[in-house]
């Protein structure tokens, strides 16, 4: 296999983003995606966007509407380095440099590349200014290698999608489970359809059933925050007497994992646990699938009963509490919620508690089956990312 030394500007045209003016409304709530750096970028293809332009809105930032399968590169602040490439026709904002790929060349082949050369930008931007950044000029005139022949960098590139088509897959299944238990949780807990043909009576929070109670949320649950070692502590691989040490990020990407020292001070948490984000951006969300020591960040829940974990975990994911917890304001957003919060929180629950066992049963196996297809999915991310390399410095000869 012949390969060529060339910039990044010789594989496709360079396009930098725009944001149009927030001021004017009218520029956004449409249906063309805009791209930036906070959107969830873990994943090949574009995400979902927080925003999205009208036509308005587009007009005011023309010439920046690049077309599906371009790579779009992250280039400043944290989040130097991100790397999607576009499923449909999207616009970015002015910290994404976006590739779109000349013929010549594969767009499967460049993305992974640009996982690659994303890396490399990000430290060198950090040893070299406060606020890492990369702009238009560098960017393209970054030097890389690739395969002469297009055919060979699609072979490449295939072996690489194979994996992340089925990671892909492992995710929609995954959603569709939840959305499986989350309509189950509703049926039962919130319409009451298995008991539409008893009796109903009036409470606090409009008619129940008859037999069920309103209560707290702090009646069937407590909440214990993590603990935080100093960064002097952190090392980043295992060794005898360390534990890891679990952060909301790790629930994304095993690209930052760290290890701490076995402590009493430590607060573990283990696979199937019920955890929540507290603080920040990420307040609200539901995590779990990880074992170790978790930070001041997370919360791990304790169900009063055993049989209420799914219960909880099923509520906690439902869009009502995200929304509710988010709408409390500034206050949560920075020093997280507290126990007056969680009290605070009305439910109609069943005094038949047999309902929940069963709810439980039903649940937990969706759960299982979600773990399973994440650990599937971890194993198959490691084994790209250790192939990654390899393939793209020609160290493994197809």
């Amino acid at each position: 296999m012949e390969w060529k030394e060339c910039k990044i500007g010789d594989i496709g045209k360079i396009v930098t983003g725009k944001t149009p003016r927030t001021s004017i409304k009218e520029n956004y709530g449409g249906t063309i995606p805009f791209l930036s750096p906070s959107d969830d970028m873990s994943y090949k293809s574009s995400p979902v966007t927080a925003r999205t332009l009208t036509e308005l809105g587009l007009k005011e930032v023309k010439n920046c509407l690049v077309p599906t399968d371009s790579i779009c590169v992250s280039c400043i602040g944290s989040d130097l380095g991100k790397v999607v490439k576009a499923s449909t026709p999207l616009v970015t904002n002015q910290q994404i440099n976006t590739i779109i790929p000349f013929n010549s060349v594969d767009s499967d082949f460049i993305y992974y590349l640009m996982t690659i050369v994303g890396k490399e930008l990000n430290f060198l931007s950090k040893t070299s200014t406060a606020v890492p950044i990369v702009n238009k000029s560098t960017f393209s005139n970054y030097d890389i290698r690739i395969p002469k022949n297009k055919k060979d960098q699609h072979r490449i590139a295939s072996i690489l999608s194979s994996l992340d088509r089925k990671i892909e897959l492992n995710n929609k299944i995954n959603a569709q489970l939840e959305e499986m238990a989350q309509a189950l949780f509703k049926s039962w807990f919130v319409d009451f359809k298995p008991f539409k043909d008893g009796k109903f009576v009036e409470s606090e929070l409009g008619m129940i059933p008859e037999g069920w109670r309103v209560v707290s949320l702090a009646d069937l649950m407590d909440y214990a925050g993590g603990s935080q070692p100093p960064a002097s502590e952190f090392i980043d691989e295992p060794k005898d007497g360390y534990i890891r040490f679990i952060q909301i990020r790790d629930y994304e990407t095993d690209a930052h994992v760290t290890y701490i020292p076995i402590s009493k001070r430590n607060k573990l948490c283990h696979e199937y646990d019920i955890m929540i984000a507290r603080y920040g951006a990420a307040l609200g969300r539901i995590c779990m699938g990880l074992s170790g020591a978790y930070n001041v960040a997370l919360a791990k829940v304790f169900p009063k009963k055993a049989y209420f974990r799914e219960y909880l975990r099923s509520y906690l994911k439902s869009d009502y509490f995200y929304k509710t917890i988010n709408n409390k304001g500034a206050r949560c957003a920075q020093s997280g919620f507290n126990k007056s919060d969680i009290r605070s929180y009305r439910l109609a629950f069943p005094t038949d508690e047999d309902i929940v066992k069963k709810y439980e049963l039903s649940a937990i196996s969706l759960i299982k089956e979600q773990q399973q297809l994440n650990t599937q999915s971890l194993h198959l991310s490691q084994l790209r990312d250790t192939l990654l390399p390899k393939l793209m410095n020609g160290e493994i000869e197809l």
